[in-house]
């Protein structure tokens, strides 16, 4: 008889609790480096081997939305109201959420959610919702609200002690394109806030809010700052910069520029509403889902164009790529 067979050291097979976990540290290594599809495979095997994983579910969600999986992923987005971290609080309302009901002739509140740029980004659906014959309000704070007063809805400022008057329904923005079934290809694209053609100069925008998780890898180095700002015709948007009171005094200058060159900030989805030629400077690790991956234009605003980081952290062959199609236009 021969010898009985071992399992040479570092072979040892996984438990089924161990294989799980390397599955889902390759679906996250995946996702923050912006291979989304490859992310989806490796969650849904993850969810096939352990149903039910809240954060595995989470992930799936953002992923499917970085994938370019719009229809699923917004159908599955309503789970930020039930996750552990960063959970979204829901209004506590005497009428009832809208579920997609038929909306002529009826009345709707537009509840706000998550960051500025969110907020904007989603404003898009303002109109939609109007031209389904409702009655729109949206709530929204402070630096938003003259923004928003061009959209076809009443504007109801978040602040102080509030009279929300009873609607049909309420919603919160970010469950509106489950609701209304969108994909890539019926997302509404066209420009929302008012804008105007032409310009001079580019607004620029090195940082985005100190206060985001990712600011620090979305934000250039002290020397790439400077040298966004020694672009041709630069001028800092950045309210600190220009004294804007609110996103409708940034929006007056922006009408008057050529372009806006901007990190992944509200500033770009605030030009991008506009129609505004813009470009967004984008981290390679831990870039929003909404960016997608491997792309350089933008299914939520036709005017943007994206230029990535290769390696995470080195914003220098980036800021080269933004100074080449400056030269190339120029030519």
């Amino acid at each position: 008889m021969g010898r009985p067979r071992r399992h040479s050291r570092g072979h040892r097979p996984l438990k089924p609790v161990e294989a799980v976990e390397a599955l889902f540290r390759r679906a996250a290594q995946a996702q923050r480096l912006g291979g989304y599809a490859e992310a989806v495979d490796l969650y849904r095997e993850v969810l096939r081997r352990r149903p039910g994983l809240a954060i595995a579910e989470e992930n799936l969600c953002l992923a499917l939305l970085g994938a370019g999986d719009l229809t699923e992923g917004f159908a599955r987005y309503d789970i930020r109201f039930t996750r552990e971290l960063g959970r979204v609080p829901r209004p506590g309302l005497s009428f009832p959420e809208w579920r997609g009901e038929p909306l002529a002739g009826r009345s709707i509140l537009v509840w706000m959610e998550q960051g500025f740029g969110d907020q904007i980004m989603l404003g898009r659906f303002v109109p939609v919702l109007a031209a389904g014959g409702a009655a729109v309000s949206i709530l929204a704070p402070p630096p938003l609200t003259r923004l928003f007063r061009s959209l076809p809805a009443r504007v109801i400022e978040a602040s102080g002690e509030m009279q929300i008057p009873r609607h049909d329904f309420w919603i919160m923005p970010g469950s509106i394109p489950s609701r209304l079934g969108v994909s890539e290809a019926t997302l509404p694209k066209a420009a929302y806030l008012p804008g105007a053609p032409g310009g001079r100069g580019a607004g620029v925008a090195w940082r985005g809010d100190p206060r985001h998780p990712t600011n620090a890898a979305r934000s250039l180095t002290p020397e790439h700052r400077g040298a966004l700002e020694a672009l041709p015709g630069a001028i800092s948007l950045l309210p600190e910069d220009t004294g804007a009171a609110d996103f409708e005094a940034t929006a007056e200058i922006i009408r008057g520029l050529e372009r806006v060159i901007t990190v992944d900030t509200s500033l770009a989805h605030l030009a991008g509403a506009m129609g505004k030629p813009t470009w967004v400077l984008l981290s390679a690790e831990n870039c929003c889902w909404r960016w997608q991956g491997a792309r350089d234009d933008s299914p939520w605003y036709p005017s943007l164009r994206l230029f990535r980081q290769q390696t995470p952290g080195d914003w220098g062959p980036v800021m080269d790529a933004v100074r080449g199609a400056l030269a190339q236009e120029g030519a």
